[in-house]
């Protein structure tokens, strides 16, 4: 798995945010269109495309897409 299919992944959860604003460095939770239903929406695409449960804890401790993708790659492990 590579971070470049999980912000495509991930973009699909945004409507209103162009693809091209989300890269590794892109702080998520900063980006106007994030909510906590838009975080429940990641937690439930992470468990439909790659079958880890993903806890808000997760989300919360991180702050980048990097971050979330390590968390993601590390339960993948």
């Amino acid at each position: 798995m590579e971070i470049k299919e999980f912000i495509e992944n991930l973009a699909d959860q945004f409507d209103d945010t162009d693809i091209s604003e989300l890269t590794p460095e892109t702080k998520f939770k900063e980006l106007d269109e994030w909510s906590s239903l838009m975080a429940l929406s990641v937690i439930a695409m992470v468990d439909e495309e790659y079958e880890v449960e993903l806890k808000g804890d997760d989300i919360r401790n991180s702050k980048t897409i990097a971050d979330l993708f390590e968390i993601l790659k590390a339960k993948l492990s």
